[in-house]
Protein backbone atom coordinates (compact mmCIF):
# COMPACT_ATOMS: atom_id res chain seq x y z
CA UNK A 1 0.00 0.00 0.00
CA UNK A 2 1.26 2.95 -0.66
CA UNK A 3 -0.43 6.68 -1.13
CA UNK A 4 0.27 10.41 -1.37
CA UNK A 5 -2.01 12.69 0.57
CA UNK A 6 -2.81 16.24 1.89
CA UNK A 7 -1.91 16.02 5.48
CA UNK A 8 -4.52 18.63 6.62
CA UNK A 9 -7.00 16.47 4.73
CA UNK A 10 -5.73 12.83 6.20
CA UNK A 11 -5.63 14.69 9.66
CA UNK A 12 -9.28 15.75 9.65
CA UNK A 13 -10.45 12.77 8.62
CA UNK A 14 -8.07 10.89 11.25
CA UNK A 15 -8.94 12.75 13.85
CA UNK A 16 -12.57 12.27 13.82
CA UNK A 17 -12.46 8.86 13.02
CA UNK A 18 -9.71 8.27 16.06
CA UNK A 19 -12.47 9.63 18.51
CA UNK A 20 -14.29 5.90 18.37
CA UNK A 21 -10.64 4.43 19.36
CA UNK A 22 -10.49 3.13 23.22
CA UNK A 23 -7.53 4.75 24.88
CA UNK A 24 -7.37 1.37 27.05
CA UNK A 25 -8.16 -2.02 25.58
CA UNK A 26 -7.55 -5.39 26.14
CA UNK A 27 -7.47 -5.49 22.25
CA UNK A 28 -4.90 -3.55 21.46
CA UNK A 29 -5.93 -3.78 17.65
CA UNK A 30 -8.57 -1.11 18.62
CA UNK A 31 -6.12 1.16 19.27
CA UNK A 32 -5.69 1.35 15.59
CA UNK A 33 -7.00 3.11 12.50
CA UNK A 34 -7.73 1.13 9.23
CA UNK A 35 -6.68 2.72 5.83
CA UNK A 36 -7.61 1.03 2.76
CA UNK A 37 -6.73 2.36 -0.44
CA UNK A 38 -7.98 1.55 -3.54
CA UNK A 39 -8.77 2.97 -6.77
CA UNK A 40 -8.93 6.59 -6.48
CA UNK A 41 -9.60 7.18 -3.18
CA UNK A 42 -9.38 5.52 0.45
CA UNK A 43 -11.31 4.19 3.17
CA UNK A 44 -10.44 5.01 6.87
CA UNK A 45 -12.48 2.84 9.36
CA UNK A 46 -11.79 3.00 13.55
CA UNK A 47 -14.61 0.82 16.30
CA UNK A 48 -14.20 0.16 19.60
CA UNK A 49 -16.59 -3.07 19.36
CA UNK A 50 -19.74 -0.77 20.23
CA UNK A 51 -19.18 1.54 17.58
CA UNK A 52 -17.85 2.25 14.59
CA UNK A 53 -16.90 4.91 11.79
CA UNK A 54 -16.06 4.44 8.48
CA UNK A 55 -15.12 7.55 6.38
CA UNK A 56 -13.91 7.92 2.88
CA UNK A 57 -10.86 10.09 1.09
CA UNK A 58 -10.78 11.03 -2.36
CA UNK A 59 -8.47 13.94 -2.34
CA UNK A 60 -5.04 11.62 -2.66
CA UNK A 61 -3.28 9.86 -4.44
CA UNK A 62 -3.00 5.75 -4.61
CA UNK A 63 0.36 4.49 -6.06
CA UNK A 64 -0.43 0.77 -4.54
CA UNK A 65 -3.91 -0.88 -3.22
CA UNK A 66 -3.62 -2.28 0.00
CA UNK A 67 -4.69 -1.93 3.65
CA UNK A 68 -2.83 -0.73 6.49
CA UNK A 69 -3.31 -0.25 10.49
CA UNK A 70 -1.84 3.24 11.60
CA UNK A 71 -1.41 3.31 15.19
CA UNK A 72 -4.13 6.07 16.79
CA UNK A 73 -1.40 7.46 19.26
CA UNK A 74 1.70 7.76 16.80
CA UNK A 75 0.53 8.37 13.38
CA UNK A 76 -1.93 11.08 15.02
CA UNK A 77 0.85 12.99 16.19
CA UNK A 78 2.85 12.60 13.02
CA UNK A 79 -0.22 14.19 11.43
CA UNK A 80 -0.15 17.64 14.30
CA UNK A 81 3.48 17.86 13.93
CA UNK A 82 4.80 17.68 10.61
CA UNK A 83 5.09 20.84 8.94
CA UNK A 84 5.17 19.18 5.44
CA UNK A 85 1.78 19.69 2.84
CA UNK A 86 1.97 16.55 1.51
CA UNK A 87 2.68 13.22 3.42
CA UNK A 88 3.39 9.86 1.37
CA UNK A 89 2.40 6.72 3.91
CA UNK A 90 3.59 3.37 2.73
CA UNK A 91 4.02 -0.55 3.41
CA UNK A 92 5.18 -3.07 3.21
CA UNK A 93 3.42 -5.45 5.46
CA UNK A 94 6.77 -5.25 7.87
CA UNK A 95 6.57 -1.65 8.69
CA UNK A 96 4.75 1.70 7.87
CA UNK A 97 7.05 4.92 6.26
CA UNK A 98 5.34 8.33 6.61
CA UNK A 99 7.72 10.65 4.71
CA UNK A 100 7.73 14.32 4.00
CA UNK A 101 9.71 16.70 2.22
CA UNK A 102 11.73 18.09 5.72
CA UNK A 103 10.76 14.51 7.97
CA UNK A 104 10.01 11.01 7.83
CA UNK A 105 9.00 7.95 10.43
CA UNK A 106 9.11 4.65 10.45
CA UNK A 107 6.39 2.80 12.88
CA UNK A 108 5.82 -1.27 13.69
CA UNK A 109 3.08 -2.54 11.20
CA UNK A 110 0.66 -4.68 12.63
CA UNK A 111 -1.44 -7.30 10.35
CA UNK A 112 -4.78 -5.76 9.13
CA UNK A 113 -6.63 -8.64 8.71
CA UNK A 114 -6.40 -8.36 12.63
CA UNK A 115 -8.95 -5.35 12.69
CA UNK A 116 -12.30 -6.24 13.42
CA UNK A 117 -14.80 -5.99 10.25
CA UNK A 118 -18.30 -3.87 11.03
CA UNK A 119 -21.09 -3.40 8.40
CA UNK A 120 -21.47 -1.15 5.66
CA UNK A 121 -24.72 0.92 4.53
CA UNK A 122 -26.97 -1.03 2.57
CA UNK A 123 -30.20 -0.60 3.58
CA UNK A 124 -33.12 0.41 1.93
CA UNK A 125 -35.32 0.85 4.03
CA UNK A 126 -34.57 4.23 6.17
CA UNK A 127 -34.90 7.43 7.32
CA UNK A 128 -33.88 11.02 5.55
CA UNK A 129 -33.14 13.72 7.61
CA UNK A 130 -31.88 17.18 6.56
CA UNK A 131 -28.38 17.68 8.27
CA UNK A 132 -28.34 20.98 9.47
CA UNK A 133 -31.22 19.78 11.00
CA UNK A 134 -29.80 16.35 12.11
CA UNK A 135 -26.84 18.22 13.78
CA UNK A 136 -29.45 20.78 15.62
CA UNK A 137 -31.23 17.44 16.78
CA UNK A 138 -28.00 15.93 18.32
CA UNK A 139 -26.85 19.11 20.17
CA UNK A 140 -29.97 19.51 21.96
CA UNK A 141 -30.74 15.88 23.41
CA UNK A 142 -26.88 13.92 24.25
CA UNK A 143 -26.10 16.40 26.61
CA UNK A 144 -29.14 15.71 28.96
CA UNK A 145 -28.29 11.80 28.46
CA UNK A 146 -26.25 10.10 31.85
CA UNK A 147 -24.04 7.39 30.59
CA UNK A 148 -23.05 7.03 34.59
CA UNK A 149 -26.53 5.24 35.58
CA UNK A 150 -27.20 2.19 36.47
CA UNK A 151 -30.07 2.83 34.37
CA UNK A 152 -28.29 1.54 31.18
CA UNK A 153 -31.53 3.04 28.78
CA UNK A 154 -30.23 6.89 29.62
CA UNK A 155 -27.16 6.37 28.16
CA UNK A 156 -28.44 6.93 25.01
CA UNK A 157 -31.13 9.16 23.11
CA UNK A 158 -34.95 7.31 21.82
CA UNK A 159 -35.51 7.93 18.62
CA UNK A 160 -39.24 7.46 17.77
CA UNK A 161 -39.40 7.67 13.68
CA UNK A 162 -43.10 7.88 11.83
CA UNK A 163 -43.76 7.98 8.23
CA UNK A 164 -42.69 12.13 7.95
CA UNK A 165 -41.25 12.75 11.24
CA UNK A 166 -39.10 12.33 13.59
CA UNK A 167 -38.84 12.58 17.68
CA UNK A 168 -35.77 12.59 19.40
CA UNK A 169 -35.69 12.16 23.73
CA UNK A 170 -33.13 12.14 26.03
CA UNK A 171 -32.86 12.37 29.96
CA UNK A 172 -30.90 11.51 32.67
CA UNK A 173 -33.84 11.82 35.10
CA UNK A 174 -33.91 15.37 36.65
CA UNK A 175 -33.75 17.23 33.24
CA UNK A 176 -35.23 15.80 29.86
CA UNK A 177 -34.76 17.52 26.13
CA UNK A 178 -37.08 16.65 23.33
CA UNK A 179 -36.65 18.23 19.86
CA UNK A 180 -38.68 17.04 16.95
CA UNK A 181 -39.15 17.65 13.20
CA UNK A 182 -39.35 16.68 9.85
CA UNK A 183 -37.57 12.86 8.58
CA UNK A 184 -39.37 11.26 5.26
CA UNK A 185 -39.51 7.25 5.84
CA UNK A 186 -37.95 5.32 2.36
CA UNK A 187 -39.54 2.31 2.09
CA UNK A 188 -41.78 2.32 5.16
CA UNK A 189 -38.82 2.35 7.14
CA UNK A 190 -40.97 3.34 10.59
CA UNK A 191 -40.49 2.69 14.19
CA UNK A 192 -44.21 2.80 15.64
CA UNK A 193 -44.25 1.53 19.21
CA UNK A 194 -40.86 -0.33 18.75
CA UNK A 195 -38.73 2.79 19.73
CA UNK A 196 -34.81 2.65 19.31
CA UNK A 197 -32.40 3.85 21.94
CA UNK A 198 -28.80 5.42 19.94
CA UNK A 199 -26.05 5.49 22.14
CA UNK A 200 -24.52 8.79 22.92
CA UNK A 201 -21.66 8.21 21.80
CA UNK A 202 -22.58 7.13 18.17
CA UNK A 203 -24.41 10.69 18.18
CA UNK A 204 -21.77 12.55 19.13
CA UNK A 205 -19.60 10.67 16.44
CA UNK A 206 -21.98 11.19 13.67
CA UNK A 207 -22.71 14.99 14.42
CA UNK A 208 -18.67 15.76 14.40
CA UNK A 209 -18.27 13.41 11.24
CA UNK A 210 -21.12 15.46 9.65
CA UNK A 211 -19.24 18.92 10.15
CA UNK A 212 -21.09 21.93 8.44
CA UNK A 213 -22.05 20.13 4.97
CA UNK A 214 -25.45 20.43 3.91
CA UNK A 215 -27.27 17.79 2.12
CA UNK A 216 -29.32 15.17 3.71
CA UNK A 217 -28.15 12.18 6.24
CA UNK A 218 -29.62 8.60 6.28
CA UNK A 219 -31.09 6.77 9.74
CA UNK A 220 -31.73 3.00 9.38
CA UNK A 221 -32.76 1.17 12.35
CA UNK A 222 -32.19 -3.08 12.16
CA UNK A 223 -33.05 -5.32 15.26
CA UNK A 224 -30.11 -4.73 17.17
CA UNK A 225 -27.91 -1.90 15.88
CA UNK A 226 -28.23 1.39 13.88
CA UNK A 227 -26.48 2.68 10.52
CA UNK A 228 -26.02 6.54 9.65
CA UNK A 229 -24.73 7.83 6.81
CA UNK A 230 -23.96 11.53 5.49
CA UNK A 231 -21.55 12.31 2.19
CA UNK A 232 -18.34 10.42 3.05
CA UNK A 233 -18.82 9.08 6.53
CA UNK A 234 -20.95 6.19 7.37
CA UNK A 235 -21.38 5.26 11.44
CA UNK A 236 -22.48 2.34 12.95
CA UNK A 237 -23.41 1.42 16.51
CA UNK A 238 -25.49 -1.21 18.45
CA UNK A 239 -28.34 0.00 19.94
CA UNK A 240 -29.10 0.73 23.73
CA UNK A 241 -31.07 -2.05 25.26
CA UNK A 242 -33.32 -1.28 28.41
CA UNK A 243 -36.38 0.36 29.11
CA UNK A 244 -37.02 4.04 28.79
CA UNK A 245 -39.23 6.16 31.08
CA UNK A 246 -42.25 7.23 29.57
CA UNK A 247 -41.50 10.61 28.65
CA UNK A 248 -44.68 11.99 27.83
CA UNK A 249 -46.24 11.75 30.84
CA UNK A 250 -43.10 13.65 32.40
CA UNK A 251 -43.23 16.14 29.51
CA UNK A 252 -46.30 18.19 29.73
CA UNK A 253 -49.03 19.07 27.17
CA UNK A 254 -49.65 22.86 25.65
CA UNK A 255 -52.67 24.17 27.06
CA UNK A 256 -52.77 20.96 29.68
CA UNK A 257 -52.64 23.05 32.99
CA UNK A 258 -52.93 26.71 34.31
CA UNK A 259 -49.33 27.78 33.99
CA UNK A 260 -47.80 31.20 34.26
CA UNK A 261 -45.85 31.58 30.30
CA UNK A 262 -43.04 33.90 29.77
CA UNK A 263 -41.18 34.76 26.94
CA UNK A 264 -37.34 35.10 27.72
CA UNK A 265 -33.92 36.12 25.28
CA UNK A 266 -31.51 33.68 25.14
CA UNK A 267 -28.32 35.47 25.25
CA UNK A 268 -29.36 37.75 28.29
CA UNK A 269 -30.94 35.45 30.01
CA UNK A 270 -28.59 33.30 29.76
CA UNK A 271 -25.91 35.73 31.08
CA UNK A 272 -27.58 36.25 34.08
CA UNK A 273 -27.68 32.84 34.97
CA UNK A 274 -24.44 32.10 34.56
CA UNK A 275 -23.37 35.62 36.79
CA UNK A 276 -25.75 33.98 39.09
CA UNK A 277 -23.89 30.42 39.42
CA UNK A 278 -20.67 32.20 39.99
CA UNK A 279 -21.25 31.51 44.07
CA UNK A 280 -22.44 28.33 44.40
CA UNK A 281 -21.04 25.00 44.62
CA UNK A 282 -21.45 21.10 44.49
CA UNK A 283 -22.98 21.69 48.09
CA UNK A 284 -24.81 24.89 47.48
CA UNK A 285 -25.74 24.58 43.82
CA UNK A 286 -29.34 26.04 43.42
CA UNK A 287 -30.44 29.30 42.37
CA UNK A 288 -34.18 30.76 43.56
CA UNK A 289 -35.75 32.80 40.40
CA UNK A 290 -38.12 34.87 42.08
CA UNK A 291 -40.87 36.30 39.28
CA UNK A 292 -43.02 39.20 39.72
CA UNK A 293 -43.29 43.28 39.62
CA UNK A 294 -41.85 42.86 35.51
CA UNK A 295 -38.46 41.22 36.60
CA UNK A 296 -36.94 38.29 37.82
CA UNK A 297 -34.48 37.69 40.43
CA UNK A 298 -31.62 35.25 40.31
CA UNK A 299 -30.21 34.54 43.78
CA UNK A 300 -27.66 32.30 45.38
CA UNK A 301 -26.57 31.70 48.68
CA UNK A 302 -22.86 29.60 48.97
CA UNK A 303 -21.79 28.60 52.45
CA UNK A 304 -18.38 29.29 51.25
CA UNK A 305 -18.17 31.29 48.63
CA UNK A 306 -20.75 34.02 49.14
CA UNK A 307 -24.15 35.16 47.63
CA UNK A 308 -25.25 36.58 44.22
CA UNK A 309 -28.02 38.52 43.46
CA UNK A 310 -29.32 39.34 39.55
CA UNK A 311 -32.15 41.11 38.37
CA UNK A 312 -33.19 40.45 35.08
CA UNK A 313 -36.48 42.79 33.16
CA UNK A 314 -39.43 40.35 32.09
CA UNK A 315 -43.03 40.91 31.02
CA UNK A 316 -44.71 39.85 33.91
CA UNK A 317 -46.51 41.14 36.92
CA UNK A 318 -48.64 38.40 38.08
CA UNK A 319 -48.42 37.18 41.74
CA UNK A 320 -44.97 36.12 43.26
CA UNK A 321 -43.74 33.31 41.89
CA UNK A 322 -40.26 30.92 43.07
CA UNK A 323 -38.45 28.16 41.86
CA UNK A 324 -35.42 26.96 43.11
CA UNK A 325 -33.49 25.41 40.02
CA UNK A 326 -29.73 23.92 39.10
CA UNK A 327 -28.31 26.65 37.03
CA UNK A 328 -25.81 24.16 35.17
CA UNK A 329 -28.78 22.06 33.34
CA UNK A 330 -30.51 25.68 32.36
CA UNK A 331 -27.38 26.91 30.94
CA UNK A 332 -26.86 23.13 28.86
CA UNK A 333 -30.39 24.05 27.21
CA UNK A 334 -29.64 27.68 26.73
CA UNK A 335 -26.38 26.98 25.14
CA UNK A 336 -27.41 24.97 22.38
CA UNK A 337 -29.87 27.97 21.62
CA UNK A 338 -29.16 30.81 19.09
CA UNK A 339 -27.93 34.34 21.09
CA UNK A 340 -30.28 36.48 19.67
CA UNK A 341 -33.46 34.25 20.30
CA UNK A 342 -36.00 34.31 22.47
CA UNK A 343 -37.93 31.04 24.34
CA UNK A 344 -40.79 30.23 26.34
CA UNK A 345 -40.79 29.48 29.97
CA UNK A 346 -43.79 27.58 31.41
CA UNK A 347 -44.29 27.90 35.53
CA UNK A 348 -47.15 26.94 37.52
CA UNK A 349 -45.10 26.71 41.61
CA UNK A 350 -42.15 25.81 43.09
CA UNK A 351 -42.33 22.51 43.35
CA UNK A 352 -43.24 21.55 39.57
CA UNK A 353 -41.10 21.21 36.83
CA UNK A 354 -40.14 24.03 34.66
CA UNK A 355 -41.16 23.48 31.16
CA UNK A 356 -38.77 25.30 28.21
CA UNK A 357 -40.15 25.66 24.78
CA UNK A 358 -39.00 26.74 21.08
CA UNK A 359 -40.70 27.65 18.07
CA UNK A 360 -38.91 24.75 16.14
CA UNK A 361 -40.07 21.84 17.40
CA UNK A 362 -37.38 21.83 20.80
CA UNK A 363 -38.75 20.99 24.67
CA UNK A 364 -37.00 21.31 27.88
CA UNK A 365 -38.19 20.08 31.44
CA UNK A 366 -36.10 20.73 33.98
CA UNK A 367 -37.08 19.47 38.06
CA UNK A 368 -37.20 22.22 40.59
CA UNK A 369 -34.06 21.01 43.49
CA UNK A 370 -35.69 20.13 46.81
CA UNK A 371 -35.02 21.71 49.68
CA UNK A 372 -32.16 19.73 50.69
CA UNK A 373 -30.27 20.08 47.49
CA UNK A 374 -30.78 24.16 47.42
Amino acid sequence: MKIVCQRETLMHAFQTAAAVAPSRSSKPVLQNLKLEASGSEAVLSGTDLEVGIRLRIADLEVQAEGPVLLPVDRFGSILRESPDEKLTVETDGRQIQVLGVQSQFQLPSVNPDEFPSFPEFQEERYHELAVPFFRALIRRTAFATDNESSRYALGGVLFELTEDRVTAVATDGRRLARQEGPGQSVGGHVSGENTVIIPTKALQLIERALSDQAGTAQLATRDNDVLIRSGEATVYARLVEGRFPRWREVFPKHGEYDCVSLELPVGPFHAAVRQAAIVTSADRRGVEFAFGDGRVTLAAHGAEHGESHVEFPVAYDGEPLQISLDPRFLSDFLKVLSPDKTFTMELRGSKTAAVCLTDDGYGYVVMPLARGER
